[in-house]
C-alpha cells in the first residue's frame, strides 16, 4: 500500500481565531505547516502518493507544496463547495488504486501509528474499514464506539460523555472494496461519521480497530493547537 487521501478541505471555523487567514491543516506548528508534518511522518513509513481533499483558502496549500513533497507525488482535488469528510473523500478515492487499500487522514489530526501494523490487522481480521484507535477521558468531544474483544466495532455512536472510552484516532486503512459498493455520487455533501459508516455498517460491511498508544494531537481547537508545538519538535 503506498497512497493517502487526507482530507484537507474543511473550513476550520473552531480555530479561526487562533490562524485567522489560512486553511487549517496549514496552521504554522514550529515553524512548519501542520500538513507537513503529517505528510513527513507518513512518508517515512513508506507512503508515496498523496492525494489531497483542498476546499477553503485551498491556493495556499498547493502554492505551498506543488506537484511533490520530498520526492512523494502529490495530486489535488477540489472542493469548489464544502463537501464534508464523506464528500471529499468520493471525490479523492478516484485518484487512488482500485485494487489495493489505501490510508484515510483527517487533515487536522496527527497520530504516530505504525502503518505495518494496522496494515496486518487490516489483513488478518478481512476489514472493509480499519480504525486506529486512542484512550480517552476527554468529555463531550471524541466519537465514541461499542468494540469487542478482538477488535470488531459493532456501533458508532456519538457518546461523548462516558469516561476512559476507545475513540476514533482519524487514521483509517480503507479496502477498496468498501467504496465500491455504497451507492454515492460525487459531488455530494456528505459526513464519514453521520452518513458513510452508517450506511457501509447498515450493508453488513466489516468495522475493526485496534487501540494504539502513541503521540496523538488534534488541532481543531485552539487550546490543542498550541499544545501541538509541543509533540511536533522534529
Amino acid at each position: 500500500m503506498t497512497s493517502a487521501v487526507i482530507l484537507a478541505g474543511g473550513l476550520g471555523t473552531r480555530l479561526r481565531s487562533a490562524v485567522p487567514d489560512l486553511p487549517k491543516p496549514m496552521a504554522p506548528i514550529n515553524g512548519r505547516p501542520f500538513l507537513e508534518h503529517q505528510m513527513r511522518y507518513w512518508s517515512a513509513q513508506g507512503i508515496n502518493h498523496f492525494v489531497l481533499s483542498v476546499g477553503y483558502r485551498y491556493q495556499t496549500i498547493i502554492d505551498y507544496f506543488g506537484a511533490q513533497f520530498e520526492g512523494v507525488s502529490l495530486e489535488y482535488v477540489i472542493e469548489e463547495a464544502p463537501l464534508g469528510t464523506g464528500g471529499g473523500l468520493i471525490l479523492a478515492s478516484k485518484k487512488v488504486s482500485q485494487k489495493e487499500s489505501f490510508l484515510l487522514l483527517n487533515g487536522d489530526t496527527y497520530f504516530e501509528i505504525e502503518l505495518k501494523n494496522l496494515i496486518n490487522f487490516s489483513n488478518e481480521t478481512n476489514a472493509d474499514w480499519c480504525f486506529s484507535l486512542f484512550r480517552t477521558g476527554e468529555v463531550g468531544r471524541y466519537l465514541g464506539m461499542n468494540i469487542l474483544p478482538g477488535g470488531q466495532i459493532t456501533s458508532l455512536k456519538a457518546d461523548t460523555n462516558s469516561l476512559e472510552r476507545l475513540a476514533n484516532g482519524g487514521v483509517y486503512l480503507v479496502n477498496p472494496r468498501a467504496l465500491s459498493v455504497i451507492p454515492l455520487c460525487s459531488g455530494d455533501r456528505l459526513s464519514l461519521e453521520e452518513d458513510i459508516f452508517p450506511m457501509a455498517m447498515a450493508m453488513g460491511q466489516q468495522f475493526y480497530g485496534r487501540e494504539f498508544q502513541n503521540t496523538f494531537i488534534d488541532i481543531g481547537v485552539p487550546d490543542d493547537y498550541y499544545r501541538a508545538s509541543t509533540l511536533l519538535t522534529k
